[in-house]
């Protein structure tokens, strides 16, 4: 078949998934990056909205009723919390569909285990999650529930850039392992980052839940935890900025370079916000907003971190 032909003639939704597309494939890739963030983001708004409880068990909304019961809660925070858990299927959805893709199209080792990764991962966080109703969301549990979603949100962008490689190519080595060296140390700072942010929102003022009150919060100063928390995300700055230094001093690819100084931008926009937040007494806008850049944050983190070493030639 000629390419004009091609053109003329594309395939049909079935002849794609027989043999999917590097263009499929990288498609499926980001509309499960933009899942597994998003879900974080429906999560944030059923804790600022106190609709944690609106289905108060799991995996039933309430006991002997699979979905929402008029009169067992306020009817938005049973429709938040139980949009929330909807959610969960589209995004083990858009992992299937991955793991599906990269199977049929016969990829190399790697990708297929983040792939399994993704789909195993969003079937864990939900039992997670349903933990963490029973548990009348106990800050530690909900804790517990938010930190693996960022590394799902890592994964997914790895796998992003590891779908876009040759599997036949040669790992290549595509800057000094100095500077792979301080994303990795990045990438730890990172980690406090998250961290302690579960650990200041877990002593604030949004339980998850309009009746928990204090009950089950970190008894913790609000204030000291913050200020933790500022000194890891400076830490993680630094870091950041040394790497992306390396990068140029080293004459690393411009597109391991772009991703660097985009994820600097990006930190300093989450620092905007925590200094937003920090001034104005954690207002329930912030939060959404905040918990947006944290996925944004870790996705260019896993960007960076996949430019390190790669199969070329690549289609970036």
């Amino acid at each position: 078949m000629t390419a004009t032909t091609a053109e003329t003639h594309p395939r049909s939704w079935r002849e794609a998934w027989r043999d999917p597309s590097l263009k499929l494939q990288r498609t499926l890739a980001m509309v499960l990056l933009l899942c597994q963030g998003g879900i974080t983001v429906t999560g944030s708004l059923v804790r600022v909205t106190g609709s944690g409880l609106g289905c108060d068990t799991w995996p039933l909304c309430h006991e002997g009723s699979l979905v929402p019961v008029a009169g067992a809660a306020p009817w938005i925070h049973q429709a938040i919390e139980f949009g929330n858990r909807l959610l969960a299927f589209v995004v083990a959805a858009a992992a299937g569909l991955m793991l599906f893709a990269v199977i049929r199209a016969g990829r190399r080792k790697d990708i297929k285990t983040l792939a399994w990764i993704s789909l195993i991962g969003v079937v864990v966080q939900a039992v997670i999650g349903g933990i963490s109703v029973r548990l009348d969301l106990r800050w530690w549990s909900v804790a517990v529930h938010f930190l693996p979603s960022m590394v799902l949100v890592f994964v997914a962008a790895m796998l992003y850039m590891r779908i876009a490689e040759t599997d036949s190519a040669v790992p290549t080595r595509r800057y000094p392992g100095s500077a792979q060296t301080w994303t990795l140390i990045a990438a730890a700072a990172l980690c406090l980052v998250l961290v302690t942010g579960t650990m200041v929102t877990g002593s604030g003022p949004h339980s998850g839940d309009a009746g928990a009150g204090m009950e089950g919060r970190l008894q913790m100063d609000t204030r000291v935890l913050a200020y933790v928390h500022s000194v890891c995300m400076y830490l993680y700055l630094i870091a950041t900025i040394i790497t992306t230094v390396l990068l140029r001093n080293s004459g690393a690819p411009d597109d391991a370079k772009r991703t660097a100084y985009v994820l600097i931008a990006m930190i300093l926009v989450q620092w905007a916000i925590g200094v937003i937040q920090f001034r104005m007494g954690v207002p329930r806008w912030t939060i959404p907003a905040h918990i947006a850049m944290s996925s944004v944050v870790v996705a260019f983190s896993g960007f960076l971190f996949a430019h390190g070493k790669r199969r070329l030639p690549t289609l970036v």
